[in-house]
């Protein structure tokens, strides 16, 4: 027993120890890298960003403020946001908005042909859309004023099919908003640590661009769309596959997209569930590892302080092995909390160990079950 604790100790150990060098060998990028370039050069792509919405009229404001903000030609870039049957007054917000608009915006109306809605608005969207980069975000998030400029600038260096961006939540400070700050910031830590080992495992919808005609090259979502979610990290295990080393993340500030955190544990729960429903049905044997690592190491920190009582010959080297997964947790999490200007407080952290630990727990066997409840709908196992 202390011997398989020893062993799987030492696997995650090395596992962020490689998630650290990972970052590190991926370069930061600055839109001002490009300003050495010919102004008639500048800027030189074309985006149609998609918001599918559904029952989103307390968000859409802020999100459309930050729209307006976007510092990129208006002709270069056109708003498609998609009504997912919203029962609220999301569909007159964006009415509202169209009549004042500098920029172009299309409002369609979603059509559900799968099992996904997100992906049916997704494909409606690019269906109708003028131009040859696609932007997809959603309605609860707030971007950034040269996010489309960096797009461009990066997208001119680097000649890519697919840019992930980076997400971050939002956090007043409360438990539960500072709990999903720090679980998206180690997402966030795997995903850029795993691009800079060259074999990129995550992607965020939140932020994510990518060439049109690379989308219907892959056949779109076809093939997983009886899925409910992963219209993300499906296309994205695509253009892996049929566009190698042309799927790049965008490591910048001027990027980085932020989005609202959930305001009660059932709704985290359900959300990370939706998230873990389609991690079994990624073809990536390296995120099923890491999965099971995480799992089973977070299982472990919440069955030591039973082990303590019963085996106390061995309670130093309990208190050892939570020391040691505390510690390399931080400095993951620290690291890339630094790309976006957060200060990670570790007696926050600290307090957020065993609340991660039953988290994963608790998400883990419900994705087992399959069924989550998201935005007023149900959806079941597939």
């Amino acid at each position: 027993m202390i011997l398989g604790f020893f062993i799987l100790f030492a696997i995650y150990f090395y596992s962020m120890v490689f998630i650290v060098l990972g970052y590190r060998n991926v370069r930061f990028f600055s839109s001002s890298e490009m300003a050495d370039k010919p102004k008639e050069i500048r800027p030189a792509t074309r985006f149609s960003v998609v918001i599918p919405f559904r029952n989103e009229a307390e968000n859409l404001p802020n999100l459309l403020k930050t729209i307006h903000g976007l510092k990129y030609p208006s002709e270069m870039f056109e708003l498609i946001f998609v009504n997912d049957a919203s029962e609220d007054i999301s569909e007159a917000i964006i009415s509202e908005a169209m009549e004042k608009s500098r920029f172009s915006i299309k409002l369609i109306q979603n059509e559900r042909i799968s099992n996904s809605p997100k992906k049916d608005a997704i494909s409606k969207a690019i269906k109708n859309s003028d131009y040859e980069w696609i932007v997809t975000t959603d309605a609860d998030c707030e971007l950034p004023k040269n996010l489309l400029k960096t797009l461009d600038g990066f997208i001119q260096k680097s000649n890519p099919v697919m840019v992930c961006g980076p997400v971050i939540y939002k956090s007043n400070g409360s438990f539960i908003e500072n709990f999903q700050q720090l679980d998206g910031l180690s997402l966030q830590a795997v995903t850029i640590g795993s691009f800079g080992l060259n074999n990129p495992l995550l992607c965020n919808g939140a932020n994510l661009a990518y060439k049109k005609e690379a989308f219907l090259k892959v056949n779109g979502f076809s093939g997983n769309d009886h899925l409910a979610s992963g219209d993300d990290i499906f296309l994205f295990e695509k253009l892996k596959k049929a566009f190698p080393k042309r799927v790049r993340f965008l490591k910048s500030e001027e990027a980085i997209v932020f989005t609202k955190p959930q305001q009660t544990w059932k709704t985290v729960i359900n959300q990370r569930i939706r998230w873990a429903s389609k991690t079994t049905k990624q073809n990536n044997p390296v995120s099923m590892f890491l999965g099971i690592l995480v799992f089973l190491v977070n299982l472990s920190v919440l069955a030591f302080p039973f082990f303590m009582i019963f085996d106390t010959g061995n309670l130093g080297f309990y208190l050892l092995l939570i020391a040691i997964k505390i510690i390399v947790d931080y400095v993951v999490i620290q690291q890339t909390a630094s790309l976006f200007g957060n200060k990670l407080f570790f007696w926050k952290f600290l307090l957020q160990t065993y609340m991660y630990a039953l988290i994963v727990l608790i998400v883990t066997l419900g994705s087992f079950r399959g069924n989550y409840s998201w935005k007023g709908r149900t959806f079941e196992k597939q």
